[in-house]
């Protein structure tokens, strides 16, 4: 098993609360953590048919099957967390239960209306590109600093170059079997998206929410607009917020807001739209190797969801909500991400070329000097290997090392 950065999380938060849960998507290595790290725990998953008829006829006896207990997928059979409320009143001890989940609206909803408190929330999507090559995390908070490569010992260097990378994504089964990405996200897509979002959702129409989750990958990186989304698919603009909403459920897609310093007038209010794993994107988009991707027109988006990704998964290994925003004024100026540390802004441009032109950092360069923006430096990940500084700013490698 591939370490995971969330590990001593996890393990703290077991040993100061009483019930911990764990969400993300599906096949995003939940399981297998809790259960490498838990390993004197009773697992019981809720996805098994006579389980979890056993949970819901006489929950009380089934809470009762150890001391300490594993349940896995808990949103499969809700009424439990009453009985674990009740049981955890009682009994605090830490470290009793360890709840798993991958809805995640339907999970955080009954888990935060009955178990306030007396639960930690943690969060395991798959594989950073950091997990995967056995490097420590990245630390998005100091991403600008020019001593950022030389504090993180490197481990091994990505054995693969970046749009095979991508290519092929980071769901854990990928990579720990060796199954091929397009093969493996094939069937995801067909049993996760086409299936069990759409009855999450209660979504009847099949085909018509297939061609709106492959329309909104191809708008990754973009600003959302959902009113051209519904449009391309012949649903209410209503329908399609819905539907962004499942993909947002599963862990799929996020949104990053535009920033909330208003540095010039006329500021775009929409989010943009990312979706979180590269190799979803290219089988959603019909690419099916690396050379149709490093040539598509879409590559830069591709890769700057790539970057968007890494960087929420790097907080979300720390248990924090990712400050990221974007910013982009009226008249066109944009910058891809910006990291709100609190005490400052980190403000990060995407170019996906391995070369550097001399205007790559233009944006950086104009968003910095803003009159009324404090803000000094930052950074620009491009798609070749080199680090270095230019111009006042930090240029990082695809791999952010």
């Amino acid at each position: 098993m591939l370490s995971r950065h969330l590990t001593d999380a996890l393990k703290a938060a077991a040993a100061t609360y009483p019930v911990v849960t764990l969400t993300g998507p599906r096949q995003s290595g939940k399981t297998t953590l809790v259960r490498a790290l838990f390993g004197n725990y009773h697992y019981l998953s809720l996805e098994t048919p006579d389980v979890r008829a056993r949970a819901i006829e006489d929950p009380r006896s089934f809470l009762t099957q150890g001391d300490r207990l594993i349940l896995d997928e808990i949103q499969r059979v809700p009424e439990l967390l009453s009985y674990i409320q009740d049981l955890v009143d009682t009994d605090s001890r830490p470290g009793r239960f360890i709840l798993t989940g991958s809805q995640n609206l339907l999970l955080m909803e009954s888990v935060s209306q009955t178990l306030a408190g007396r639960t930690a929330f943690l969060r395991l999507y798959p594989l950073s590109l950091s997990e995967l090559h056995g490097r420590p995390p990245l630390d998005p908070l100091h991403l600008d600093r020019p001593d950022v490569s030389k504090r993180s010992p490197k481990g091994r260097l990505p054995h693969k170059g970046l749009w095979d990378t991508l290519l092929d994504g980071f769901y854990p089964r990928i990579h720990d079997r060796s199954i091929p990405a397009g093969e493996w996200l094939a069937d995801y897509v067909r049993t996760y998206v086409d299936r069990d979002l759409r009855e999450v959702m209660q979504i009847a129409d099949q085909r018509s929410f297939e061609r709106f989750v492959r329309l909104a990958a191809a708008h990754t990186a973009q600003e959302l607009n959902l009113s051209t989304l519904a449009g391309d698919v012949g649903i209410t603009q209503q329908t399609a917020k819905r539907w962004l909403t499942a993909l947002e459920i599963g862990f799929l897609a996020t949104t990053l807001p535009p920033h909330h310093a208003n540095y010039r007038k006329r500021m775009r209010k929409r989010p943009r739209l990312h979706f979180l794993d590269t190799g979803l994107i290219c089988y959603l988009l019909n690419i099916r190797d690396a050379g149709t991707l490093e040539r598509h027109p879409l590559r830069g988006a591709v890769f700057e969801s790539f970057v968007v990704s890494e960087l929420v998964k790097s907080f979300a290994a720390k248990r924090r909500d990712p400050p990221l925003y974007f910013w982009r004024d009226a008249t066109g100026h944009e910058i891809d991400v910006l990291i709100d540390t609190g005490e400052r802004i980190i403000p990060v441009k995407v170019k996906s070329g391995q070369t550097i032109a001399g205007d790559a950092v233009d944006p950086l360069t104009w968003w910095t000097s803003i009159p009324s923006n404090p803000n000094h430096g930052g950074v620009l990940v491009h798609g070749g290997n080199e680090t270095f500084d230019f111009k006042g700013f930090r240029v990082l490698p695809w791999f952010l090392r």
